[in-house]
């Protein structure tokens, strides 16, 4: 089901889709995207869920509206959803550009965010990037990437093909003058944090295991065989990660050793296992 929702009074209507019963969550596309990037997703979390799958402004069927962008813009647009439709807080993962709109959000605005799961972004600096992924903001990148979802802009997009060149110099100009979000600030972070990425994608898996590791509840996945675009290649296995992170029941631990607490707790937890 399609709907628009009136945003931040500034004329922004965001489009969105809502499918499934339950707690909601809301997923956030990244640049290029739309509703329908998720899918591949839907079939499982929508037995469980009542999912949400926002368009952001400039993207998909919400216009764009007067003003640069930027990541906390965009986080603003979407705490304004949540509140325009009575939804907070939710489980919320955001992918690539979307990754880092929803970290935005989860810093400025905790109370409307219960899980967070950032999927293939959401670095805190341009060292964490790899080399192609910085390729993408400058020449010939940059127009690769454009021609990449100007087909799809094209058909979607309220304000007709001949404003596309507009949005992506926002994009691009945000990307290059994005302020970074430092370790300080992920470590913190007050609600569970899961950091999942492609083995051959846009950030370091060393950085992402940084991010998850400094968070209080932070997790680690890597989806092994995949890109940037894990949801697409490997849809199950992710689909079954965000819902296993989503559902609020962790198992005990019994052999963690990542400190020397966490070793000792185990093995109290073994020998009353014995």
């Amino acid at each position: 089901m399609g709907a628009y929702a009136a945003i931040n009074g500034d004329g922004l209507s965001m489009y969105y889709e809502v499918v499934g019963e339950g707690e909601p969550v809301v997923l956030v596309h990244g640049t290029g995207g739309y509703a329908g990037s998720w899918a591949a997703q839907l079939d499982l979390l929508a037995d469980w869920y009542r999912v949400y799958t926002p368009e952001c402004r400039g993207h998909g069927r919400t216009a764009d509206v007067e003003g640069p962008y930027s990541y906390e813009v965009f986080a603003d647009d979407l705490a304004g959803f949540i509140e325009a439709l009575d939804l907070g807080p939710v489980r919320l993962a955001g992918w690539s550009n979307g990754a880092s709109v929803a970290l935005r959000l989860a810093l400025r605005r905790p109370d409307l965010v219960s899980r967070l799961v950032l999927l293939s972004g959401a670095t805190t600096s341009r060292e964490g990037e790899t080399a192609a992924a910085t390729a993408l903001s400058v020449e010939p990148g940059r127009s690769w990437l454009a021609e990449t979802w100007r087909p799809l802009y094209e058909a979607l997009s309220p304000d007709g093909p001949e404003h596309f060149p507009v949005v992506e110099e926002k994009l691009n100009r945000m990307w290059r003058e994005a302020a970074p979000v430092a370790m300080e600030q992920i470590a913190a972070l007050p609600m569970p944090l899961l950091v999942m990425q492609g083995d051959d994608d846009c950030v370091e898996i060393a950085h992402a295991a940084a991010m998850a590791g400094t968070a209080p509840d932070g997790r680690l996945a890597v989806v092994p065989g995949t890109s940037h675009v894990s949801p697409m290649e490997k849809p199950e296995l992710v689909s079954l990660l965000l819902l296993d992170f989503f559902e609020e029941k962790p198992p005990t631990r019994y052999f963690p050793l990542g400190s020397l607490r966490s070793a000792a707790e185990a093995a109290c937890t073994i020998a009353r296992a014995a």
